[in-house]
């Protein structure tokens, strides 16, 4: 499948969430364009965001209302970060009611969102949080800008973060993919302090080094939710500007080595995708397994996947 071939695959009208991200960001058109005017529209209208919406009570929720983030992964949190991907904004009345009710339920001490029970902020969370918000359209919002600011404050002193206290490491990848949505004409001096710092020490790494080998830091998946793998870090790095860091080398190379003859790349798991202590805790613990949404099959082609490794090859070559 030739790369032309490939895009027209990634254009299909099925899919207008793939084809409006498609014509912005990886052919570059322009929002006033009438093909990504069309896609923008049909959005909430067909395929996964329409199907997503269907689900959405109307008070603003899936599933329950009590917690929004149980069960994992088809509670509301789930559901948002999955929306935010597929190109749909608060332009959209059900969108934005909610946001509302998501940031009013997770609302932080900082002012910021991705709190606790207790309103203390969680890195994973805040993160996820503040890319899916930006994606949504709240980049001016307080909240936002709160968010941000925390996760630039408590960022570890050496780079990275920890979303459970032991220590940073490549899987607390969150606050860096928002602040690759975040824009630079908005980043104060401590946000590029912890960026710059962040940025070294996933390089340092070359994206995948951190004790022995993890296997599903090797797969590529899709909705990703919080978990980590080498895609996600060659996204957010290549799109703060790091492609050309001769570290990036061996995730790079992986890339290219998983493209398919026919020029797209598989679904290779779904969250969650584990080894080591979690994959014996779920063995242990057959309840808590969590019903992961999937919108593709796993080991065939994925439009979520190709657009995402073609964006970086993109930001990489040219």
């Amino acid at each position: 499948m030739a790369p032309g071939t490939v895009r027209t695959w990634l254009l299909e009208a099925e899919q207008p969430g793939v084809r409006y991200r498609t014509l912005t960001e990886l052919l570059h058109r322009p929002r006033s364009d009438p093909q990504v005017r069309a896609a923008f529209a049909a959005i909430p209208k067909r395929g996964w965001a329409a199907e997503i919406l269907a689900e959405r009570d109307p008070g603003g929720w899936w599933v329950s209302d009590e917690g929004l983030y149980t069960p994992k992964y088809t509670a509301t949190t789930w559901r948002m970060i999955t929306l935010s991907d597929l190109g749909i904004t608060r332009t959209e009345p059900r969108i934005r009611d909610s946001c509302e009710l998501w940031m009013r339920r997770f609302a932080g001490t900082s002012g910021g969102v991705g709190g606790n029970s207790k309103g203390n902020p969680h890195h994973c969370l805040a993160g996820n949080m503040a890319r899916a918000l930006i994606r949504f359209g709240y980049v001016d919002d307080d909240r936002v800008r709160h968010t941000m600011e925390w996760l630039a404050a408590t960022a570890d002193p050496k780079g990275g973060w920890s979303c459970f206290e032991r220590g940073r490491n490549l899987d607390s990848w969150e606050g860096m993919s928002a602040f690759a949505e975040y824009p630079r004409s908005k980043w104060t001096a401590a946000m590029t302090r912890a960026v710059e710092l962040g940025a070294e020490y996933y390089l340092e790494h070359e994206l995948h080094r951190q004790g022995g080998r993890y296997a599903p830091w090797y797969r590529f998946h899709y909705p990703v939710y919080y978990y980590y793998d080498i895609l996600v870090g060659l996204d957010f790095l290549t799109r703060l500007g790091y492609g050309d860091d001769p570290r990036m080398r061996f995730a790079l190379d992986l890339l290219r080595t998983k493209r398919r003859k026919d020029g797209r790349w598989n679904l290779d798991a779904i969250p969650p995708d584990v080894s080591g202590y979690m994959a014996r805790f779920y063995r242990d613990n057959p309840s808590r397994w969590p019903d992961a949404k999937a919108l593709e099959t796993v080991g065939r082609p994925s439009k979520m996947v190709t657009l995402t490794a073609l964006e970086v090859l993109d930001r990489v070559e040219h």
